[in-house]
């Protein structure tokens, strides 16, 4: 987080002059995600990583770790990482351009075939088209999963906490997900400057 910290000044200074071809560089970039990634909002993150980290180097992998756990702890869709990752690289003309280029091919993708879902939903090729797509959202939202694991767990206090919240998923069938998020975050608080002290 203090490498996430360290990065928004320059992101808030970055606002008062306009980069159009990086605004057109992010729009791009966050479209092809908004069009082309299916699943829930964690099937983005690999995308994500391979394009904002490895191929355009906007952020490095501390910074893009922080902006998916920002994402996760407030409310509101995981995606909306994207908006937070268009700040931290243009500012507020980033956010913009990012959570707009991602969310409205969704939307319209959505709102256009409805009516022909509706009416065609139960066709075979329909069927075995959101069955195959069901199929990839799981692998995607598995590479998520390796992707966030191998860059957050890294020391003996966050392999802790990753193997007492697998144990409570397993066993605490109806343990609501923020109650995990708080008590992880608490035990991070309490933890950290005991290891580091």
């Amino acid at each position: 987080m203090a490498a996430l910290a360290a990065q928004l000044p320059t992101a808030a200074g970055a606002a008062t002059v306009v980069d159009w071809p990086q605004l057109l560089q992010i729009g791009i970039f966050f479209a092809e995600a908004g069009a082309f990634v299916f699943g829930s909002g964690l099937a983005i993150v690999p995308f994500l990583y391979g394009g904002v980290v490895n191929e355009h180097h906007w952020l490095n992998e501390r910074q893009f770790i922080d902006a998916v756990a920002v994402a996760m702890i407030t409310p509101g869709p995981v995606v909306i990482t994207v908006g937070f990752i268009g700040y931290l690289v243009a500012g507020l003309p980033g956010a913009v351009v990012a959570a707009l280029a991602t969310f409205l091919p969704c939307y319209l993708f959505t709102i256009i075939p409805a009516p022909y879902f509706r009416k065609h939903g139960k066709k075979p090729g329909i069927v075995a088209f959101v069955d195959g797509v069901t199929a990839a959202a799981i692998g995607t939202i598995t590479g998520a999963v390796i992707v966030l694991g191998k860059r957050s767990i890294s020391d003996v206090s966050t392999i802790a906490i990753c193997l007492v919240t697998l144990l409570l998923l397993w066993k605490v069938k109806k343990l609501p997900e923020p109650v995990i998020v708080v008590m992880s975050a608490l035990t991070g608080l309490v933890m950290y400057p005991l290891l580091h002290s």
